[in-house]
């Protein structure tokens, strides 16, 4: 595990947008004829019903604009379980709307989920006032959620770090500043506090934060690098998957090189210039090379189990969010990238 500092560290790589939506409330297509306003804390859900004016777009697209508190992948999960109405009758993400047509959302009350601290070791890469660096291992959760309420990331820091965390991403999310799948290993940066947060959030989005991952792909890959620009979304079919969705995704960018080709896998290195939902992941599986071990969109791995898939964010490059110093964090290969590279490159001798 090192840390670099570098006071001349400069980046070449294009400014590029990072698509995120810009969808603005269409006002002549939807108006909200009916809100329950009177919901108390007893009741088991709430209720909405909006009337289509003119014709308009797909059904989950305007429903995420008149209720933006919800994702476009909770609507989704809300019409596949039958609570969005048109017309009395269950609707379908992408159909069109028409004159005149009305649509009931009924929304169930969300599961409280309530984070605590709980003793977990920590690999701690860098700690001050401001933020923490942590190397996070395959199988950990970053923060609660349905189906992973302990255990994670979220509750080991609360240990550490007590209430000196940001709570900008609310209580079963404090301090997390970008997160990392359950079974990629690397590293994450934790905000302290929310001034730190903030400006850490922003360094996302305009780019000048640098993530660095390597992995083990299915396949030789023959372009030595390259840079995948296609947007992700939500499967259109498999609504627990992300894919390519070119009507409806959210642009992603994902720049890659081969360090290392083998007789039926690559070694290889991304940098993200957008953080969409298992990206790296996607994008790979676009390409023909899905991720080493991804059962999700790949297939398991025959040499080991590698437990997910083979990757691991190596490197994080940052400005510091109070004095301004550039950083670089760096983890080196886990016991099993090693393990598999080693299995690899026995295998070519």
């Amino acid at each position: 595990m090192k840390r670099k500092n570098d006071g001349n560290m400069s980046s070449d790589k294009e400014s590029l947008p990072d698509g995120e939506d810009s969808l603005i409330p269409d006002q002549g297509i939807l108006i909200p004829d009916m809100l329950d306003e009177e919901a108390s804390l007893e009741m088991t859900e709430t209720h909405h019903g909006f009337t289509v004016l003119t014709p308009g777009d797909r059904l989950d697209v305007h429903l995420v604009t008149l209720l933006p508190e919800l994702s476009r992948s909770r609507i989704g999960q809300l019409v596949d379980e039958k609570r969005v109405l048109v017309d009395g009758k269950p609707g379908k993400s992408g159909m069109k709307l028409k004159a005149g047509q009305h649509l009931a959302v009924s929304i169930p009350a969300a599961v409280p989920l309530e984070a605590l601290p709980q003793d977990i070791p920590l690999d701690i890469v860098y700690e001050d006032d401001d933020i923490l660096v942590v190397d996070k291992p395959k199988g950990m959760v970053v923060h609660p959620a349905p189906g992973n309420p302990d255990g994670t990331l979220v509750n080991a820091l609360m240990f550490h770090c007590g209430s000196r965390l940001s709570d900008i991403n609310g209580i079963i999310r404090p301090g997390i500043v970008h997160r990392i799948d359950k079974d990629t290993s690397g590293l994450l940066v934790v905000a302290k506090n929310n001034a730190a947060h903030q400006s850490l959030s922003e360094a996302l989005q305009s780019h000048g934060i640098s993530r660095i991952y390597r992995a083990v792909v299915d396949g030789v890959v023959k372009a030595d690098e390259g840079v995948v620009d296609a947007p992700i979304g939500r499967h259109v079919k498999e609504r627990k998957k992300m894919g390519i969705n070119r009507r409806n995704g959210r642009r992603a960018v994902t720049r890659y090189r081969v360090l290392r080709r083998y007789r039926s896998h690559s070694l290889m290195e991304f940098e993200l210039e957008t953080g969409r939902t298992h990206q790296i992941r996607v994008h790979m599986a676009y390409l023909g090379h899905p991720i080493t071990g991804d059962t999700v969109y790949g297939s398991p791995c025959r040499l080991m189990d590698t437990e997910g898939q083979a990757l691991h964010a190596r490197q994080l490059r940052l400005s510091h969010p109070a004095t301004g110093e550039s950083m670089i964090f760096e983890s080196d290969d886990p016991v099993w990238m090693k393990k598999l590279v080693g299995i690899l490159e026995k295998r070519e001798q």
